[in-house]
């Protein structure tokens, strides 16, 4: 009986320490935000191109954990995602991406254009290690956090909708990415 605990105590606690480390990125299992508790929902690697290059570690922060796509898309609760860069890449690559992401899941991009040129605006080209988080709150906005760095916050949930859709929308930016922040 002894033994079956102590193999139990170790898949558990093994578990939780491998879900917050991938690549050698380690992400708290909980974050602290406006007094509210998140917990690391996800872990996942971007991989881009025909060959599966590695982009960057995500790890995705919800109050309460969920593996729907729909719901974390469309709730009002504090939401983070951060990333941390695996490979340099170029501000206007990742622009890009982020643009096309929008478009691809459906974004009214004529309403979102100012503020999207904002965020944008806040971008610059990034390094290995560097580390980007998107920060919502709502009834504030979406948080933009590069390089340690708060450039500012953008309002609207129809914003915040928009930018996590890229990760959680019917077309994600990468489906083995998107399956790994939602716990999958």
């Amino acid at each position: 009986m002894r033994r079956v605990l102590v193999l139990l105590f170790i898949a558990f606690f093994g578990r939780t320490a491998a879900a917050g480390k991938l690549a050698g990125v380690a992400m708290p299992e909980s974050v602290t935000i406006e007094g509210k508790t998140l917990v690391l929902n996800g872990i996942g690697i971007r991989k881009a191109t025909i060959f599966n290059v590695k982009v960057y570690v995500a790890g995705f922060y919800l109050e309460t954990k969920s593996r729907s796509a729909d719901e974390i898309i469309r709730s009002e609760q504090v939401k983070r995602l951060d990333m941390v860069l695996l490979r340099d890449v170029d501000r206007d690559d990742i622009v890009d991406v982020w643009r096309k992401g929008l478009k691809k899941n459906g974004a009214d991009m004529a309403s979102l254009k100012p503020r999207f040129d904002q965020f944008a605006g806040w971008m610059s080209d990034l390094k290995e290690r560097d580390t980007l988080t998107f920060q919502y709150v709502p009834g504030r906005g979406v948080t933009v956090v590069l390089k340690g760095q708060v450039k500012g916050t953008i309002g609207g949930a129809d914003f915040a909708t928009a930018l996590f859709s890229i990760w959680f929308g019917r077309n994600p930016a990468d489906d083995d990415l998107k399956n790994a922040l939602l716990g999958k």
